[in-house]
């Protein structure tokens, strides 16, 4: 447990790190007003919360920075809440003004008004991956070793791919698969298909089907949409250029090649059950090392009480955590708000 003291201390070496990116040592900190302890008082504390792990040196004789648990402790008991200042609620105001007509060109401006309002890196998912999802398998023959794999999903739209089917599969084999996959994969989101093919599929159909590992690739590939990648919606990814943390081109290309690979940003951005309001994943709790020296800060929207997408701030750990968490969290109630109206 930090002390009042501590606690202030580390709030303002989070604040002034935050603006300058640089070490934060004991006489700027001083120097503020709203602390009041000498530099000596200061150094004491700060040696103390290096110690306990908040705090982190990275040269000697240098100023301090925080620790990823300096940063977790300053978001879960140290950030204040936020207000938008007059001209940025209006900007938020007019683009909920526009009706916009279409899902997607307003999911792809939301993107853009994220980026622009906090220069970092925002990640959004459209509506449809999450409330989408299988309605009717077929897989019908075409004659040499050809069949058209036909996916009807909850919205009405069918997509259909010609697919090889390997020699010595029956017909009535595959009719036992796409039974099988109907019964146990019906209103799964179209995105979770193939993991759930492993996982709910492979073991009853190595059971009962003898050509199971040739049926299960034909299922591998007539599953595999590219569909998804209009899915997900990126703004603002050379944000990261303007960050001196960021300098590292190598540390940039790592983080840009993580960008472009949607399944894995689905999967970062995809609530996990149970999980409601702002999350905060603070550098080494995001899963990908790439992310590492990152912070990613996530809300879901709704309509009618059901979660239909992620939006998310991608940007340094050294983030302004109070501002991206207020935006977040207007922006993330009126788009509930326009789509419950829009889904009613």
């Amino acid at each position: 447990m930090l002390t009042d003291r501590q606690r202030m201390i580390l709030s303002a070496i989070v604040d002034d790190y935050i603006r300058s990116a640089e070490p934060v040592g004991s006489r700027s900190i001083s120097k503020r007003g709203d602390v009041g302890y000498s530099p000596a008082t200061i150094r004491n504390e700060m040696a103390d919360l290096e110690d306990l792990g908040f705090l982190e040196q990275p040269h000697t004789s240098a100023g301090r920075i925080p620790s990823h648990k300096g940063y977790r402790y300053y978001v879960d008991h140290l950030t204040s809440s936020f207000s938008l200042n007059p001209s940025e609620l209006q900007m938020m105001k007019a683009f909920f003004a526009e009706k916009l007509n279409a899902m997607e060109q307003m999911i792809q401006h939301a993107a853009g008004i994220l980026s622009q309002m906090t220069n970092y890196t925002s990640i959004l998912l459209g509506p449809e991956v999450f409330h989408t999802s299988l309605r009717h398998f077929q897989l019908l023959p075409l004659g040499d070793n050809k069949a058209v794999a036909i996916i009807v999903t909850s919205t009405g739209q069918v997509e259909n791919k010609t697919v090889t089917i390997p020699p010595g599969v029956s017909v009535s084999e595959m009719e036992q698969v796409v039974n099988l996959l109907n019964s146990k994969l019906a209103n799964v989101p179209l995105y979770k298909l193939k993991t759930r093919l492993y996982s709910e599929l492979g073991q009853e159909m190595q059971r009962h089907i003898d050509h199971y590992e040739e049926l299960m690739s034909v299922l591998d590939v007539a599953l595999d949409s590219n569909d998804q990648e209009q899915k997900v919606y990126l703004s603002g990814t050379t944000n990261m250029l303007n960050q001196p943390e960021f300098k590292d081109v190598d540390k940039v290309r790592n983080i840009f090649e993580l960008l472009e690979q949607t399944p894995i940003l689905m999967k970062m951005m995809t609530p996990t059950p149970g999980e409601t309001g702002i999350q905060v994943r603070i550098g080494t709790e995001n899963d990908h090392a790439a992310i590492a020296n990152c912070s990613l800060i996530t809300a879901t929207y709704s309509a009618n009480g059901k979660a239909l997408g992620t939006i998310g701030i991608l940007g340094p750990t050294r983030m302004e955590y109070a501002r991206v968490i207020g935006i977040l969290n207007i922006l993330s109630h009126d788009l509930t708000k326009l789509l419950t109206h829009w889904y009613k």
